[in-house]
């Protein structure tokens, strides 16, 4: 007998997202053709791609998962970021966990939801903090 294991299954905020996630010649552009960038993005959303719940993102200590604070009037309330390289390069990837409808948490507490969460949403790819 065999157990297929169901992977998180990845949404993406815009098809140029999609594209840049999925692609190594749009990985390129994103990043200006800084190939250790494109290599560590790529294999952070692979990582993603192979995680079976998002808390197996969580425990990876060099990702540097990590919650969101609000800016100004931007409620970022439900979203997380890990680094795409290190906490050294000011590149992000933003997500946001949602449930079996494929709507975000609320409240979003990821402690208590982390070995649940099988759908994530990448809203973003950037230099969040610039």
């Amino acid at each position: 007998m065999f157990i297929v294991e169901e992977y998180v299954e990845l949404l993406y905020e815009t098809k140029k997202l999609a594209e840049q996630c999925n692609s190594i010649k749009e990985a390129k552009k994103l990043f200006s053709g800084d190939v250790l960038l494109v290599q560590s993005f790529l294999s952070r959303i692979n990582a993603l791609k192979n995680a079976l719940v998002i808390k197996d993102i969580i425990m990876m200590k060099s990702f540097r998962f990590h919650k969101l604070k609000n800016i100004g009037r931007k409620s970022l309330e439900g979203y997380f970021a890990i680094d795409v390289k290190s906490i050294k390069e000011p590149w992000r990837i933003i997500i946001q966990p949602l449930d079996e409808n494929k709507n975000p948490y609320n409240p979003c507490n990821i402690d208590q939801i982390s070995g649940i969460v099988k759908i994530v949403k990448i809203m973003e790819v950037s230099k969040h903090y610039e």
